[in-house]
């Protein structure tokens, strides 16, 4: 398989969840502002949309978006428990968490990086952020993680556009469980070795 990926892009959630399900893979450095891989030729051939992440199997069949990808690949190691199991009721809570991230933080920091938004509607984006963090930060109480007592790609995905918040030092307010629970995310082995691996370290 192949990982399409751009360093600090939502793409480092599949290459954790790849490193955590212990599959083989060739990461693909695909930068999102130059579109050119490293042998020169143009990713929108690989990925017309030209964003990341994108996974290629080995007989060519693609695969596009992150809460996909991380799904696939959570069930192509079902030992490693990172995904509840199709058809349950938990599998739908996983969706719902993935949903929620997709849509509510990783959407809403979109804005946040384009310099054709004004201060004032940047504000409004990120106070929608705190709020939505202030629920996160409910949900994570008591929990070692998003799901419960063991690591999931739910888990992945909300670390991943975490760390752009917190890499731009927004106020989310008071978050202990969420400072918690980003620390113990960011200790795991393979967190260390994909951030390593896109010099995020």
């Amino acid at each position: 398989m192949k990982l399409y990926y751009s360093p600090g892009a939502c793409s480092l959630s599949p290459h954790i969840v790849l490193r955590e399900a212990g599959l083989a893979f060739e990461p693909v450095l695909a930068p999102t502002k130059t579109k050119k891989l490293p042998d020169g030729s143009d990713y929108t051939a690989v990925n017309p949309l030209g964003y990341v992440p994108l996974l290629e199997m080995d007989d060519g069949a693609r695969l596009r978006e992150g809460p996909a990808i991380i799904q696939y690949v959570a069930d192509q190691a079902p030992h490693k428990n990172l995904a509840p199991a199709n058809g349950t009721l938990q599998r739908y809570r996983l969706q719902e968490w993935l949903t929620f991230i997709g849509t509510e933080l990783h959407k809403t920091y979109s804005p946040l990086f384009n310099p054709a938004f004004s201060d004032d509607t940047k504000k409004f984006f990120k106070d929608k952020l705190a709020s939505r963090y202030q629920w996160v930060e409910k949900e994570l109480a008591g929990k070692d993680y998003v799901m419960g007592d063991h690591f999931t790609v739910a888990d992945a995905y909300l670390f991943t556009v975490t760390r752009w918040g917190k890499a731009m030092k927004l106020d989310f307010g008071a978050t202990p469980h969420l400072d918690a629970w980003m620390a113990r995310v960011a200790a795991r082995p393979a967190v260390q070795e994909a951030l390593k691996a896109e010099g995020q370290a």
